[in-house]
């Protein structure tokens, strides 16, 4: 069995989803489908998720949201008309989108959540009802009483009742058709994946029902060892582990989220990422293992909006529990960390800026200030990690050397360097504005000069 997931890029359209139905088609051993919301159709577009956020935004300003909802419900229109379907496709998803608006809310986030994931669920629906009318049978599966997930506050995860619940799915006869991004707790709340939430949706399913492959198809031929953005035409990953692709989804590779990869690791499943608008291209397989090649690296990314919260106090080093009540501290607000990186008398921890406020900077300080007696407490932000990822890093000898000299040939001066105890991945932190330079410059070093693999 395959499970395959479309992004939203792929279903944005009518003729999308005609090559979807396509794909599925073309191979009988694809019987579960996740889908996202429609997303743009060009570049100047807007994904429908935004049409949501901006439709539940106003629902809690009070304001005028006919207009809100008819742009969205047309979006859905114009799909099913273009798609040949009937208007009671719409009629429903219409109903569902003002039914979901017209609800009494407690938790303005819950509420919001609620509207963003009709944006998934109604194209599952919609695409469900396109698969039958072409002669390929198939049914919607709602969330609702499958995904289970765990209670607010928490960061959401699929409890282990979900993978029972699903695992029922993998003796279909039919096409199943289901909605990503969201699930329900068990009182029934809906609640909402984080980034790349589809994704993650997809993941469970193939795991719940121990698919042999799965796919997750999107708008690339493959991922490629650089962002194509920056780096003028990156050598192509045909085949990346586990491990490798989560370093490098951490830092900045939006083709895959890192949470994602999880479910399917666990049970051992390879992962195929490929291009719906080129679907015989081989694409790049995420495996367990894989064959060594004769590259010591297999990508490098970067990624900004991080911060630095700098501790400073003489003989920090025979202080016992330090650290842990430096952390401590930061848990209390509810900050996760990314990086830990210290010396004799120091100590930085590197966190994601969208976390932070002036409000909660101040009450950090202020605590580590007064409840650990530090010398110097205090944070600088607008810095990016630059992760240099590769299976084959450990076998080499002097490639941080390397990495340090192209990284100095652009002017930009180090901050941190942080190497994981798997040997894995070599993590830099730079100034945001020096990124691409050495991203540009890493390429250049690692892969200019070597043959393809």
């Amino acid at each position: 069995m395959i499970v395959c997931k479309f992004g939203g890029t792929s279903v944005a359209s009518a003729e999308q989803i005609k090559k979807v139905a396509n794909i599925v088609k073309s191979n009988p051993e694809r019987k579960i489908v996740a889908v996202s919301a429609p997303g743009k159709r060009s570049s100047d577009d807007i994904k429908v998720t935004d049409l949501l956020i901006d439709l539940a935004n106003t629902a809690v300003e009070k304001g005028d949201v006919e207009s809100k909802i008819k742009i969205v419900v047309n979006r859905y229109r114009d799909i099913a008309d273009e798609l040949g379907l009937d208007n009671v496709t719409t009629d429903i998803i219409e109903q569902d989108i003002r039914g979901r608006v017209a609800e009494h809310y407690v938790n303005k986030e819950l509420f919001i959540d609620n509207i963003k994931a009709s944006g998934e669920d109604n194209n599952a629906k919609l695409i469900a009802s396109y698969f039958n009318a072409v002669g390929m049978p198939a049914k919607y599966v709602s969330p609702k009483e499958k995904l289970i997930l765990n209670d607010i506050p928490e960061r959401t995860y699929a409890l282990p009742e979900a993978y029972a619940n699903l695992s029922e799915l993998k003796d279909t006869k039919e096409i199943i058709v289901f909605p990503g991004f969201f699930g329900y707790t068990k009182a029934g709340i809906l609640r909402t994946f984080d980034r790349g939430g589809s994704d993650i949706t997809g993941s469970i399913l193939a795991s719940a029902v121990g698919a042999d492959l799965y796919e997750n198809f999107t708008d690339v031929d493959c991922v490629f060892a650089a962002n194509p953005k920056v780096v003028n035409d990156p050598v192509d990953i045909k085949e990346i582990s586990y491990r490798e692709m989560r370093e490098l989804s951490y830092a900045g590779f939006s083709v895959f989220h890192d949470e994602a990869l999880m479910p399917v690791y666990k049970q051992g499943i390879p992962v195929n990422i490929k291009n719906t608008n080129n679907p015989s291209a081989p694409g790049t397989l995420i495996l367990p293992t894989r064959t060594q090649s004769n590259r010591p690296v297999t990508g490098i990314s970067a990624d900004g909006g991080f911060s630095i919260l700098y501790v400073s106090k003489y003989l920090m080093n025979r202080e016992v529990g330090f650290g842990r009540k430096l952390l401590q501290i930061i848990e209390e607000e509810n900050i996760s960390y990314e990086h830990t990186p210290s010396g004799l008398d120091d100590i930085s921890v590197i966190m994601r800026s969208n976390q932070l406020s002036p409000e909660i900077e101040k009450r950090i300080i202020k605590r580590v200030k007064t409840e650990l007696c530090a010398d110097d407490v205090h944070f600088s932000h607008n810095f990016s990690m630059i992760v240099i990822v590769g299976e084959g890093m450990r076998h080499n000898t002097g490639l941080a050397a390397r990495a340090a000299a192209a990284i100095s040939s652009t002017g930009a001066n180090i901050e941190m360097i942080n190497q994981g105890s798997s040997e894995v991945s070599l993590v830099f932190g730079v100034r945001s504005e020096y990124e691409n330079q050495i991203l540009k410059g890493l390429y250049e070093e690692f892969f200019a000069t070597i043959p393809s693999a």
